[in-house]
């Protein structure tokens, strides 16, 4: 059984390929944390205004930590 701080290690490094595709927008994600079989990101910069934040959330951010990390099976945006 995979521990929660290998899980959350996991899904930081599919967040660094992520991030590239990101940050070329001008946009950025963090994790804010990782429950049960759900991690938390917040979508910055550009990213967090923009009218397809949810659409690059679903099929962008999700889909990449879902393919590398596959105890996670939903990822949500928080607005903090």
């Amino acid at each position: 059984m995979t521990s929660n701080q290998e899980v959350k290690t996991k899904v930081e490094e599919a967040l660094k390929e992520i991030r590239c595709f990101l940050q070329m927008e001008g946009g950025d994600c963090e994790l804010i944390e990782v429950s049960g079989d759900t991690a938390k990101v917040k979508l910055t910069g550009s990213c967090a205004g923009c009218p397809f934040a949810q659409l690059t959330l679903k099929m962008r951010v999700e889909k990449i930590i879902k393919d590398r990390v596959p105890e996670i099976k939903e990822v949500v945006n928080v607005e903090e």
